[in-house]
């Protein structure tokens, strides 16, 4: 079943990945009302597990997001599945519309939508992504330690790859394909560290017994390898931006787009913060969560200083209409936070550490 919305939260969470939930735990235990509109497409789904995540190594992903909606709704927070169309500012809120039509508001938006791998197209690539075809050492360099690994050079920082892979294995070739060569420099550098440069465009990927075996090149040539790092270009997931202006820029590494933020995810939209691959594309899953947890608080604080204003004002002047939008008074509270008396829970119904 579908969850259903509420007409209108304090804050809406677009995307449920680590980034994601982790900033609605944080907003939830702050006692916010929060909503995870997650359409369900993780960028790691392929992974075998999550790694360098401390008390979590190895984890499959989907038994880590698991873990983290249950926490979420543990606080009274919602995790609904569902993928966001259009967003548009109405006033002081956002209208939050989704592709099946349903819709709420929000005082303010954590978009933690995450990004697209643009993987080439090679025969056999996108079956074995996130097996052995990978593209982060600190991710997948210990599982594919010691075996023969072929750099495919896709973007601008394809030689500090294979540099990097070398690390894991003395066995590393680096392949051209389509892009330019290496310049001198970086001929002599892979020298230096036993990295062969292979030139030609690779067309396919051999596999034995459902593992891969090697590459195949246009000429016909097969260089036999056992693992495969690529770093495609990404794509922030976030059309549904595009009516509030808010669209993402190149990266300055060149590995892609991102929507730009300050050190605590605020955009340059007032009332949205971002977290995650969205504004970092090579943050591994546990800096996308503390991005996230920062994000979270930041909105939190932003909010609290907005409550703060409103009631001053109020206290001023009583008998304005301003009065009436105090978020301290009980009628207004539900208003503003869009928490239901019924929905709160008490302390001994929260979930208790580990």
């Amino acid at each position: 079943m579908i969850e259903e919305l509420n007409e209108h939260y304090d804050v809406v969470v677009i995307g449920g990945g680590a980034a994601g939930l982790n900033g609605a735990l944080m907003l939830a235990r702050a006692r916010r009302s929060v909503a995870v509109i997650d359409a369900g497409s993780p960028r790691n789904a392929p992974a075998e597990g999550v790694h360098g995540l401390l008390g979590r190594e190895g984890m499959p992903p989907g038994e880590l997001l698991e873990r983290g909606r249950g926490e979420v709704r543990g606080y009274g927070g919602q995790v609904v599945p569902g993928e966001v169309d259009v967003v548009a500012r109405d006033g002081d809120d956002f209208d939050v519309t989704l592709v099946d039509g349903r819709r709420t508001r929000a005082r303010r938006l954590l978009v933690t939508s995450g990004v697209v791998d643009e993987l080439p197209d090679i025969a056999g690539l996108r079956e074995h992504w996130g097996i052995d075809v990978v593209h982060c050492p600190y991710c997948h360099g210990w599982e594919i330690r010691d075996q023969a690994i072929g750099v495919l050079a896709l973007g601008p920082l394809a030689v500090h790859q294979a540099l990097m892979f070398r690390q894991w294995s003395d066995d590393v070739v680096f392949l051209t394909h389509t892009a330019p060569p290496p310049t001198v420099e970086d001929v002599e550098r892979l020298a230096a560290r036993g990295i062969p440069v292979v030139n030609g465009e690779v067309v396919g990927l051999e596999v034995d017994d459902g593992r891969l075996s090697g590459v195949r090149l246009r000429d016909g040539r097969v260089i036999a390898r056992s693992a495969v790092a690529a770093a495609p270009r990404t794509t922030v997931r976030g059309a549904f931006l595009d009516g509030l202006g808010l669209r993402p820029v190149e990266h300055p590494a060149g590995v892609g787009n991102f929507i730009p933020s300050d050190a605590g995810g605020g955009s340059d939209v007032p009332g949205v913060w971002v977290a995650g691959n969205i504004t970092e594309p090579m943050s591994q899953v546990g800096a996308s969560a503390a991005a996230g947890a920062m994000a979270g608080a930041q909105i939190n604080a932003d909010l609290i200083n907005e409550e703060v204003r409103l009631a001053v004002e109020a206290a001023r002047d009583p008998f304005s209409a301003k009065a009436a939008r105090d978020p301290f008074t009980a009628d207004a509270e539900s208003i503003v936070s869009g928490r239901a008396a019924s929905a709160r829970r008490t302390v001994s119904e929260r979930p208790q550490r580990e």
